[in-house]
């Protein structure tokens, strides 16, 4: 990612605000460890049960503002959902008490929107036997998120739990939860780290949260990074990003216990949306030689790595490929040509370690005709892939709502695990270096994640929530982009000219004192 497209969402929202006011400030405690009534199976998940406008839920409880939880019209998959809001500010919890459950592990599964504005909104499992597990609702004002919180019950007993402590005028809407032995997670909890040779070579210091200098592999690692991404170029101008650098960080990498992404652009600088230059070697070859180039680029770098004993785990064949790549010969207005090039990339893959993943990389997170439209052709032409990644920036590319559709719809169809290839989200505004920033402007914000230390970890926790709740097991995880890109004098955009800026500082993993961010935490996601 460098410039990708912009786009904006439009959230709607129409609320039926019908409640008396309701009083502030009431504190939930722990629920009694027996509830009066139990029940061994979800009861009313789809909160049909009473109709619109009913207090409590029927098989539900309440504690605390109980008149700000209702039901009302409007459900998910049938006539009616739950709804937690008031005019005041407020603090309730709705809750369903299980029992005579067989132990082992188990799957709450909801379906939930938020506008946003509470002090906390989340689901919750406890009293389970064990922690108890909690995942925030996403902020989405225009359409219904999946999500999932996982739990191992050991005591025979689970406590379902709908939380808001809330703002005046907030709200959320929960539907259709069900709960059933399953397992979920997601196994790349994973960052770009392409930029950090460059950065430390120039001087770039990376500190723990304490403040203390560190090695930020060890220290995104020991806050549970178990994967790392490196783009390879060609030939590039300032020497970085290329075959003899991905080796030494490979190395690096590998010695900290994580996987290794690599990220072919078969460029010399950035390949993009808008931006696939063929790399300078390669200038003037025809078709026949370029898939030939694009074979044995390949397996040079990946045959070395594996020599060196640091194997790559998973292979891009191409970096955000949506037109194509090697123009003009390999765009998509010439899908055989294309086909043939992508194909040369994925037999290099297998001839060197059959056991790499191949992903194919598009920046279409929320575009699910786009996305539909690529691997449609993709498939028809022959093309041969393992995983879909997709980047998805949602300040650029449409709301959660159309993330999540996107990401299960190209599971599905195509019936391959799917990720994130790339993410991020800025933690403040302002630039610390000359440069403009990406995103400085509060009116390019997603709404309900402000550009804040606490804003960056909910975007990604959220956005690793909608990817663990992909259906059947094909939600593999995330890679944020680009963890180590701090603002270091001669690290910046443009490896032509040493006095670039960086436009991405504000949303690094490190923040301006150098110190690991907050967000860091979503590396531990479940």
């Amino acid at each position: 990612m460098f410039h990708p497209r912009r786009t904006t969402p439009h959230p709607r929202r129409g609320l039926r605000a019908l409640l008396l006011p309701l009083a502030a400030g009431l504190a939930l405690t722990a629920l009694p460890a027996h509830p009066a009534e139990a029940a061994s199976t979800l009861t009313n998940g789809g909160f049909e049960s009473g109709g619109a406008g009913t207090g409590t839920p029927a098989g539900w409880s309440e504690y605390g503002a109980a008149d700000a939880s209702f039901t009302e019209a409007g459900g998910h998959g049938g006539s009616y959902r739950l709804s937690h809001w008031a005019s005041t500010a407020y603090k309730v919890e709705t809750y369903q008490y299980l029992s005579g459950l067989a132990n082992g592990t188990y799957r709450l599964t909801a379906w939930v929107r938020s506008g946003g504005g509470q002090n906390a909104a989340y689901l919750a499992l406890k009293n389970c036997g064990g922690a108890e597990q909690r995942t925030d609702l996403p902020v989405s004002a225009s359409g219904w998120i999946r999500i999932v919180v996982p739990v191992r019950v050991t005591a025979g007993q689970c406590t379902i739990s709908i939380n808001s402590d809330a703002n005046a005028g907030n709200w959320i809407n929960v539907d259709d939860l069900t709960f059933a032995p399953g397992t979920s997670g997601t196994t790349i909890h994973g960052a770009d780290v392409s930029s950090l040779p460059k950065s430390e070579a120039r001087g770039g210091v990376y500190r723990t949260t304490a403040g203390a200098a560190a090695d930020p592999l060890a220290v995104m690692r020991n806050a549970g990074m178990n994967y790392a991404r490196l783009k390879v170029w060609v030939n590039p101008a300032d020497g970085y990003n290329d075959k003899s650098r991905v080796l030494a960080m490979a190395k690096r990498i590998k010695a900290q216990g994580m996987k290794l992404l690599v990220d072919f652009h078969y460029s010399d600088t950035w390949a993009d949306p808008g931006a696939q230059a063929k790399p300078a070697a390669w200038a003037g070859h025809s078709y026949s030689r370029l898939k030939t180039d694009v074979y044995q680029h390949t397996h040079d770098v990946l045959s070395v790595l594996k020599a060196q004993g640091t194997t790559a785990d998973m292979v891009q064949v191409g970096n955000e490929i949506n037109g194509g790549m090697l123009w003009n010969e390999g765009s998509t207005g010439n899908w055989p040509q294309l086909a043939g090039l992508l194909n040369s990339g994925y037999d290099a893959v297998k001839a060197v370690s059959p056991a790499t993943t191949v992903a194919l990389h598009l920046a279409k997170g929320g575009d699910l005709e786009g996305t539909r439209w690529w691997f449609d052709s993709a498939v028809a032409n022959g093309v041969k892939f393992d995983a879909i990644g997709l980047s998805y920036y949602g300040y650029w590319h449409g709301s959660l709502y159309d993330f999540q559709t996107t990401l299960d719809d190209a599971a599905a169809r195509y019936g391959k695990p799917v990720f994130v290839a790339e993410t991020a989200y800025p933690f403040r505004l302002d630039s610390e270096d000359a440069h403009e920033n990406i995103i400085d402007l509060p009116g390019e914000l997603v709404a309900g994640y402000p550009a804040t230390p606490a804003g960056q970890t909910r975007w990604m926790n959220d956005i690793a929530s909608i990817v663990e709740a992909v259906p059947n097991g094909r939600g593999l995880g995330v890679f944020y982009w680009e963890a180590t890109w701090t603002a270091v004098t001669g690290n910046g955009w443009d490896p032509t000219d040493p006095s670039s800026g960086n436009g991405w500082e504000n949303q690094a993993l490190f923040g301006y004192d150098d110190r690991a961010l907050p967000a860091m935490a979503w590396f531990g996601h479940r």
